[in-house]
């Protein structure tokens, strides 16, 4: 049987017209439809290895313990946080842990981190070692401790020999210089003099370096700029040399990641070859709308050689667009592997039992805040609830934390709700409530886009009540330079009392 429908005849004008209109609807859609982090929240400075068809991501965790945390994926783009590379902190380290590196070699997997030590607060290298790229990690100490500031441990075979690289700074009057030691066949020493790759001449920042090499030529993979807080400027720029020890050229297209309409500051990453032959590259950058607020975050791209005279190009790639809202019932007897503390300021004792998380510890005696048990936040617009299940003089309930010095939160103490904060290193109580003296207390904290908090209490079956506030608060003093400030559940008081917790919970918007 014929078809009935009539074909009809556009003119030429008209066709054209109406093809450039769906294009631009087309590209308007494309623009539109934002990029996705593959690790959403505060992710610095990621490395990534491939083991037995599972990817493995270790990242910065600056002050927060426990130190290091590892993600796995089957896919590059749905990953689930396994662990952490240390529990417990190495005994000759003071803080900053940032740019782990993952390497592997003789059954053995390798991380080369980089930390302060506590004799005099320098950056330097040390590594740690397993059997597992996710779990068992030995500290084996300091590898490289060079100038005021050795960091970005990047390790590259070449042959049959194994160098490895870092960012060195203070030098004398030498500008900033990517430099490399040969590396000892078992991984855990350096061997002759440093030599350099790649000196910051523009004094522009060089660091975050990794390496390929294709056809001939080693790609030196660097991070330029400013790395860190809200006037950061980072970008990832690449090199390239027939040589391993240089003389490296620029690529004159540089940068190859950059700002765009969602993301700034794009840096610090590493490769890994998929599955399917293809390399990706994953590295952090800055979501726009919350920056700082939800930190450096874990983004995908991919490698292809499309560039002029064979240089490389990094096309971003989106993760899934996943409900990161999160709420927890303790009803298992370990705690969730997200929580995470500052160390430096409190050692937090958590247990879990009969549907309760129970939170103590010591305090040092300079914190005004108390201990912050925390989550890496996915934004820094959300809705935060807590039920403080029991009564004692001791504050408890949930905190938005920047540091010791930068906080905020409201809690419970004996028949009231209090409402304070800690900027500047001075606390001050901005507002109470009385409250029955017996029976669980609902707590929730909602930060709106413009960075003012409220925060709200109730008990039994009564309606939600307003903390009230002489003046509007902002959570704008909060974050620190290198990483985001964190929402969770807090405690204020002695050492022989505890807060205890029937749940905890995020929304986001």
């Amino acid at each position: 049987m014929k078809s009935m429908r009539k074909k009809i005849k556009l003119p030429w004008s008209v066709a054209l017209t109406v093809i450039v209109k769906l294009l631009l609807t087309a590209n308007l859609l494309s623009a539109q439809t934002p990029i996705e982090p593959v690790i959403a929240g505060d992710f610095a400075d990621p490395s990534i290895i491939r083991a037995n068809n599972q990817y493995y991501a270790v990242g910065t965790s600056s002050e927060w313990a426990p130190h290091f945390p590892v993600y796995t994926s089957t896919n590059l783009l749905n990953w689930k946080q396994s662990g952490y590379v240390f529990d417990k902190a190495p005994a000759w380290t003071s803080g900053s842990f940032w740019a782990p590196e993952y390497d592997y070699h003789d059954k053995t997997y390798f991380i080369y981190y980089t930390a302060r030590k506590k004799k005099d607060n320098l950056s330097c290298i040390g590594v740690a070692t397993s059997k597992y790229p996710d779990r068992g990690f030995v500290d084996q100490g300091i590898i490289i401790d060079y100038g005021k500031e050795a960091i970005d441990a990047f390790v590259y075979l070449d042959g049959n020999q194994r160098y490895i690289t870092f960012k060195a700074y203070g030098l004398d009057k030498r500008p900033i210089e990517i430099l490399a030691y040969r590396l000892s066949k078992n991984g855990l020493k350096v061997e002759g003099k440093p030599f350099s790759l790649l000196k910051d001449d523009e004094r522009i920042g060089l660091e975050g370096q990794s390496f390929l090499k294709k056809d001939g030529y080693y790609y030196l993979f660097y991070s330029a700029g400013n790395c860190c807080g809200a006037q950061c400027d980072y970008n990832v720029r690449v090199a390239r040399s027939k040589s391993f020890a240089g003389p490296y050229e620029k690529y004159e297209k540089n940068p190859l990641l950059m700002e765009n309409e969602y993301w700034k500051c794009s840096g610090h990453g590493t490769f890994v070859k998929a599955t399917d032959g293809e390399y990706h590259y994953l590295y952090h950058a800055y979501n726009k709308k919350t920056n700082v607020f939800s930190g450096r975050q874990g983004m995908l791209a991919q490698l292809s050689w499309s560039g002029k005279d064979g240089w490389p190009v990094l096309k971003e790639q989106s993760g899934p667009c996943v409900n990161q809202d999160l709420k927890l019932l303790f009803t298992q007897p370990k705690a969730d592997k997200r929580w995470q503390w500052d160390f430096r300021n409190s050692s937090p004792k958590i247990s879990q039992n009969h549907g309760l998380l129970h939170l103590s510890g010591s305090i040092n005696k300079n914190n005004l805040t108390g201990i912050a048990l925390t989550i890496r936040p996915v934004s820094g617009v959300f809705e935060a609830s807590t039920t403080v299940a029991n009564t004692n003089k001791a504050l408890k309930g949930l905190v938005y934390y920047g540091d010791a010095g930068a906080a905020v939160g409201v809690g419970v103490s004996g028949d009231e709700v209090v409402f304070w904060k800690v900027e500047n290193k001075i606390k001050t109580v901005l507002s109470k409530s009385k409250i029955q003296a017996k029976g669980p207390v609902e707590l929730k904290m909602k930060v709106a886009d413009d960075l003012s908090l409220l925060v709200f209490f109730k008990q039994g079956n009564h309606e939600w009540k307003n903390v009230p506030i002489q003046e509007k608060i902002s959570v704008n003093f909060l974050p620190q330079w290198d990483r985001s400030p964190r929402v969770g559940l807090h405690f204020n008081g002695s050492i022989n009392q505890n807060a205890d917790f029937s749940s905890f919970s995020v929304k986001y918007y």
